[in-house]
């Protein structure tokens, strides 16, 4: 197959993009750029993977990308972005502009589905049969793999805008557009900078109102593990990566609330079960490595 080892990965980002060029999951270059208007960013990440395909070639392309996106093959905007919260991003034709011109296979998935793809065949999620991926920072999202595919259905899993229970005595009122205090309008960085009126990374780790975020966090774990039964939750994502503390003390509180009911979760299996991504700030790019190597093999096979 043309592109002899090489795979190409594109990780859209929020905040940050990310291109890479990859042997396997030995990454041969990176270059990351930051997310500003569609025409933007997609043309510059479009232009490097030009450059890729020149001197190097690639055997396939995976795309990693926030959303919401619309992933059903079958529909007239298939890789294209869905009304969302980031400004001027809604309709973007992310698969459209960034497969323009390619001849090698390809595949499209949400950005925290990749991670969860990656930190299943590389990471913490090895030897598992089920694992899910939640990333706190620009937005709230999770991906989820079961039986190493990564779950789609009429859309793709969007927890970031669960509903749940809310932590005694907090009264912040959500930042969500959409859904007001949902998880992301209350834990999402911009839903941190808006409750605590400054920038969330200078507020210290010992400041009261981190506990409402815990328990907000800990209701997104136990709902994720009521509904799927997940060998693996792991918390990642700039604030996931950056407060550590923050899912020691989520953890604590699921098993503290459901702990009596899961026959599977206590203290001890807690520690396995809930946790940080082995691939760290490493995921998310792998991840569109990881779509990458499927396009390529389902290619190979035959497969749609």
């Amino acid at each position: 197959m043309a592109g002899g080892s090489y795979f190409a990965g594109i990780e859209l980002g929020g905040t940050k993009s990310v291109a890479l060029l990859a042997q396997g999951r030995q990454i041969v270059d990176l270059v990351r750029l930051p997310t500003l208007s569609p025409e933007e960013t997609l043309g510059a990440l479009r232009q490097q993977l030009g450059r890729w395909e020149r001197d190097m070639g690639f055997q396939a392309l995976g795309i990693a990308s926030f959303g919401p996106m619309q992933l059903d093959a079958a529909q007239p905007r298939f890789g294209t972005m869905l009304d969302t919260p980031k400004p001027g991003w809604s309709g973007a034709d992310v698969a459209g502009v960034l497969t323009a011109g390619l001849s090698c296979p390809w595949a499209i998935d949400t950005d925290v589905n990749g991670a969860a793809l990656a930190e299943y065949r590389w990471g913490a999620g090895r030897g598992c049969d089920s694992l899910c991926y939640i990333t706190i920072g620009t937005g709230v999202g999770g991906g989820l793999v079961i039986g190493g595919h990564p779950v789609h259905g009429a859309m793709h899993p969007e927890i970031g805008h669960l509903r749940l229970r809310r932590a005694a005595g907090d009264d912040f009122e959500g930042s969500c557009p959409f859904h007001g205090d949902c998880i992301e309008g209350l834990i999402s960085g911009p839903a941190l900078a808006s409750r605590f009126g400054a920038d969330p990374a200078l507020i210290p780790d010992d400041d009261a109102r981190w506990s409402y975020i815990a328990s907000d966090l800990a209701e997104l774990v136990s709902a994720i593990l009521f509904t799927t039964s997940a060998q693996r939750v792991l918390v990642g994502g700039g604030i996931g990566m950056a407060r550590a503390g923050l899912t020691r003390a989520a953890r604590d509180l699921v098993v503290t609330r459901a702990g009596a009911y899961l026959p599977f979760l206590d203290r001890e299996k807690a520690d396995i079960l809930i946790g940080l991504p082995e691939l760290g700030d490493m995921a998310g790019p792998l991840g569109a490595i990881a779509l990458a190597i499927t396009a390529a093999k389902n290619a190979e096979a035959g497969a749609c």
